[in-house]
């Protein structure tokens, strides 16, 4: 598997136009792992969505 292939965006809202930012919804393909990406102007961050329990929400 490419580098560039191991991860699927699922879900994107928001515009590049808009100072409010982008969200884009990410899945691991090798750990079904999904996170939460958001770029806001020149600042973003990443982090695993995660279960009421605490544990990462998985995509089989």
């Amino acid at each position: 598997m490419k580098n560039n292939d191991r991860f699927e965006v699922i879900l994107k809202e928001g515009s590049s136009l808009s100072e409010a930012g982008r969200i884009h919804v990410l899945v691991d393909k090798e750990t079904g792992v999904n996170y939460l990406w958001v770029v806001s102007g020149y600042a973003g961050g990443l982090t695993p969505l995660l279960e009421a329990d605490g544990r990462p929400i998985i995509t089989k």
